[in-house]
């Protein structure tokens, strides 16, 4: 067994000091010191850090030069390992809308590596996030409409057993059936994005199944008084956990608190990171399509947003820097929210029971260290 002394343990429901963290494989409890020494055959010393549950991404395409979509088993292996030192300690590894052969590969090179990521140096591998390619090409975005399909439901459940989330368009023809037969028998989520769907059409499609809304805002229909569209169809309703990017650039920030306001333990927070994402400003290649990363900014030559650069970490400060809420509960939206919308029952918190994936976070939230399943990994 082992423990962390002299750490702020950061809780679902708050942070507590002056207990000792006991934990092997899993989190044991929290113990006084005296208790501790007892029952730990080793106890580290957080030094006055932050002890947080590790974060989890449930939509990330690519890190460092290396794209999901590529699939190259080493290279998600790559990423995996760069995406631990941001505290990401579970992931979705997102596809592009590619060729179905492509995404094939993506799967097949995620399929291959899920058991042994349960032990590595770098994030776990929860299952696939495929962003697309059931989608509306008006909606687009930064999506190759070249390889856009109708729904196919047995594409799905051939699948079903690395798919954790796929990124659906309800209005296209055919969805219905596709989300009933998809959600009936298997427990991928489906999430509506790059849609049309008006607020009516989502609603719908709630009924039907769809229970998580991708990148909320961007490639959607927005919010107006007399026309709620998609944005007001997912935010209104409590099935549904809702994606942000909370970079400062996807969505405003002033938006926050609202967000948070109305979604509460449905909010999820996402990097949506492409290629780019902690390499230097420039131009890269994903899903075949070009684009420019100059900042916190990556487009399309045309204009339109490519995804993002953020850093799952730096997302803290942005949440903290832009509404009222505590720590603990900015934490949340990375780890415990994430974790439930995906079924990942065994992450996202350091409640008794849940699996070790711990952070020291320093108090300007870079990180120091990183357990995963009670393993120092970094």
């Amino acid at each position: 067994m082992k423990g962390i002394r002299n750490g702020k343990v950061i809780l679902p429901d708050g942070i507590v000091e002056d207990k000792v963290l006991v934990f092997d494989s899993s989190v044991k409890g929290l113990y006084s010191e005296e208790e501790a020494a007892t029952l730990c055959d080793e106890i580290y010393d957080a030094e006055g850090k932050y002890v947080s549950p590790g974060f989890v991404d449930v939509h990330i395409h690519a890190y460092g030069g290396k794209d999901v979509s590529d699939g190259v088993a080493e290279d998600i292996k790559a990423m995996a390992g760069q995406i631990l030192k941001n505290g990401v300690t579970a992931f979705c590894p997102t596809t592009m809308t590619v060729s179905i052969p492509e995404i094939t590969a993506a799967f097949d090179a995620c399929r291959s590596l899920k058991e042994e990521s349960k032990t590595w140096n770098g994030a776990e591998i929860i299952g696939v996030h495929a962003e697309g390619p059931f989608i509306n090409k008006a909606k687009k975005g930064a999506q190759n409409e070249a390889h856009i399909l109708p729904p196919n439901a047995e594409f799905v459940l051939e699948n079903k057993d690395i798919l954790s989330i796929m990124t659906i368009a309800p209005e296209v023809d055919g969805m219905e059936d596709f989300i009933r037969t998809v959600t009936e028998n298997s427990d991928v989520v489906l999430s509506v994005g790059h849609t049309c769907a008006n607020y009516d059409e989502t609603k719908k499609s709630i009924e039907w199944g769809v229970t998580h809304s991708t990148h909320t805002f961007n490639a959607m229909v927005g919010l107006l008084h007399r026309d709620p569209g998609t944005v007001g169809a997912v935010l209104s309703s409590d099935k549904v956990y809702c994606e942000l990017i909370s970079d400062t650039f996807h969505v405003h920030p002033g938006l926050y608190q609202m967000l948070y306001n109305l979604k509460k333990d449905h909010l999820v927070v996402i990097t949506d990171c492409i290629r780019a994402a902690g390499m230097p400003e420039g131009e890269y290649v994903s899903g075949g399509l070009k684009f420019t990363v100059k900042g916190i900014e990556c487009r399309l030559p045309d204009g339109t947003i490519a995804g993002s650069v953020l850093r799952m970490n730096h997302a803290v400060k942005n949440f903290l820097n832009h509404t009222d809420l505590p720590l603990y509960e900015v934490i949340n939206l990375l780890s415990r929210n994430p974790a439930a919308s995906v079924h990942a029952h065994n992450k996202g918190t350091l409640e008794i029971g849940k699996d070790a994936d711990i952070l020291f976070l320093d108090d300007q939230f870079e990180v120091v260290s990183v357990f995963r399943m009670g393993e120092k990994k970094f």
